[in-house]
């Protein structure tokens, strides 16, 4: 063990003085990447007044905002950052746990756990060094969690003095005992959390594997379409994976959101025939049918509203990582999984007109039933930190559905400014704000909205909970009839809800009225002459013709004359 000097050593450094060091130490933290260049020039003048004895972790810290100022220019592809970033995380992980070396090599990850390196980081040094390459959000993530430690154990730590990279000194002064103990706790947490996810991932292998089973021994596409029927055979599985939930709900969200699982791949799509045409647009993302029903009995089974959360909540968090990877394929189905979560929780499909049989059909492809008490300020916030190309149409979801609704002129500024951000126009917008607000007060204004709303509306109002039912076309009426009850909002008139065939009724007769005229009278009323109501009437110059009724023919057309209309109201009177 090294002695600890009780007297403060005496340092020659490189930088002129405390305010230049403070400076160069802002600008490679900064995110501007033309102050970290600034910065960056500095600690090459460093090294030149340094030689061969410049601080590791001031060289590590220069090499790993290189990376980040070379990733923000755009001037290199993946494959050059991942190599970029592996060097830099390979230098570091080598030169900090160099000095802890002793005769006998030790494990990397003991040192690093003695300098309080996350182990991940060595683990990813070992990937680089052993291994098939990490992904670059790995690498960024990798740069992130170094630097920061970088400041913490070393920038921070020489405000009060000279620098300090005798970090050996600090570990080997640990009683060797309660090291060995940490250690050893460390292990098995980490055993116990890789054993977790292998038990978890061999769940979701085995729910798989009989899924496809039960599809492949499907004959046609007939029946095909009415898959998933319940297995008996599957309930001990289902309740294995709901037990694992129930411990550790977190990590098995985090194994669902892995590829081949809730983010399939093509070859599973092909295996499932899943349509591309079955899957909206980009911009408004859905999940096939056949997809859909195939994860339906395990997510029905765990549908608890804490589960429900935990997955909004992890779902929006990795839309937010994919927004610096161009892989559409995976923001596409994470997107897709977010609408159908919210879509199964909206109250607008409570249509209070359709038969059991209606209700039994739409809800046989939901998630859950129950509506739940959703953290919406959570997820407005969560949406809004992870722009991408579906974000208009999870916004406009989750706006509708709030259970305490944003005034609607802040609505539609979000929405603007969301199109804005991200490009994507949106179809609510396509209606002038007086267009949409205008009352509907014929058949043909009624129809005119109608065919507008079909064109352009949310997806919730579009076939995707339609293609979802047993009864399609009792469905599409029971959607239709919808809609024209959504349109009527605020007019005169309402949807009638029975069907009716209006043919055997003639016009101005409704179902159920009597032939009797008389059943049209009011029980109360006061007659009054017309003659008495006051009427304004323009002068005219045509000649009375007296004792005779008859029309003036002028430039402008027939007209009758005052003494006509006079004859004409004193024989009507008013009810």
């Amino acid at each position: 063990m090294k002695k600890r000097s009780s007297e403060k050593k005496r340092h020659v450094v490189a930088w002129a003085n405390k305010a230049e060091w403070d400076q160069v130490l802002e600008y490679l933290y900064s995110k501007d990447s033309s102050l970290q260049r600034y910065a960056l020039q500095r600690v090459s003048a460093w090294k030149g007044r340094y030689a061969n004895s410049t601080p590791v972790a001031v060289d590590c810290t220069a090499d790993l905002v290189r990376c980040q100022v070379l990733d923000r220019s755009g001037q290199l592809d993946g494959d050059d950052l991942v190599l970029l970033y592996g060097a830099a995380l390979v230098r570091f992980v080598n030169l900090i746990t160099e000095r802890q070396q002793g005769r006998v090599a030790r494990p990397l990850r003991r040192l690093a756990g003695n300098l309080n390196i996350p182990e991940w980081v060595v683990d990813l040094r070992h990937d680089f060094t052993h291994r098939k390459l990490p992904t670059i959000k790995w690498c960024r993530k990798g740069c992130k969690v170094v630097l920061e430690w970088l400041q913490q154990e070393y920038w921070s730590r020489q405000l009060g003095g000279g620098p300090n990279e005798d970090w050996e000194s600090e570990s080997d002064g640990e009683d060797e005992e309660t090291d060995l103990k940490r250690q050893g706790d460390e292990l098995i947490a980490r055993q116990k959390e890789m054993e977790a996810y292998k038990n978890a991932r061999e769940l979701l292998i085995s729910f798989e594997k009989e899924q496809y089973q039960a599809f492949d021994g499907l004959p046609g596409d007939k029946e095909k379409n009415l898959w998933p029927a319940p297995f008996a055979d599957m309930s001990w599985l289902l309740g294995e994976i709901k037990q694992f939930a129930l411990q550790s709900g977190n990590l098995l969200i985090d194994v669902l959101l892995e590829d081949g699982f809730l983010v399939p791949t093509v070859e599973q799509l092909e295996t499932l025939g899943c349509d591309t045409s079955d899957s909206g647009s980009p911009t408004e993302p859905r999940l096939a049918q056949t997809f859909l029903r195939f994860w339906l009995p395990l997510l029905k089974m765990l549908n608890s509203p804490s589960f429900i959360h935990l997955l909004l909540e992890k779902l929006f968090v990795e839309l937010k990582l994919l927004a610096t990877e161009q892989n559409n394929h995976r923001a596409f189905y994470i997107s897709a999984w977010i609408s159908e979560i919210i879509i199964c929780n909206s109250n607008k499909f409570e249509y209070h007109f359709e038969t059991k049989g209606q209700k039994k059909a739409r809800m046989k492809d939901r998630i859950f039933v129950n509506r739940i008490q959703l953290r919406w300020q959570q997820l407005l916030s969560a949406c809004l930190d992870a722009p991408c190309i579906s974000t208009p149409h999870l916004l406009q979801l989750i706006l509708d559905d709030m259970e305490h609704p944003l005034p609607l002129e802040t609505r539609e500024r979000l929405l603007q400014l969301c199109s804005i951000y991200t490009q994507i126009k949106h179809s609510e917008y396509d209606t002038s704000p007086e267009q949409k607000q205008q009352p509907i007060y014929t058949l043909e204004s009624l129809h005119e909205k109608l065919q507008h709303s079909r064109r352009h509306g949310h997806p919730w109002r579009s076939t995707a909970d339609a293609e979802r039912s047993e009864s399609s076309q009792e469905y599409k009426w029971a959607d239709v009839q919808a809609e024209k009850a959504k349109l009527l909002r605020g007019s005169p008139w309402q949807v009638c809800t029975d069907k009716v065939l209006w043919k055997n009724y003639p016009l101005g007769k409704v179902p159920g009225q009597s032939d009797d005229p008389s059943c049209l009278m009011l029980e109360n009323y006061s007659p009054m002459t017309v003659f008495d109501q006051p009427v304004e009437l323009e002068s005219n110059t045509a000649h009375n013709v007296p004792g005779v009724l008859a029309p003036v023919r002028t430039a402008d057309g027939l007209l009758w004359n005052h003494s006509d209309v006079n004859k004409l109201k004193s024989g009507l009177q008013l009810f």
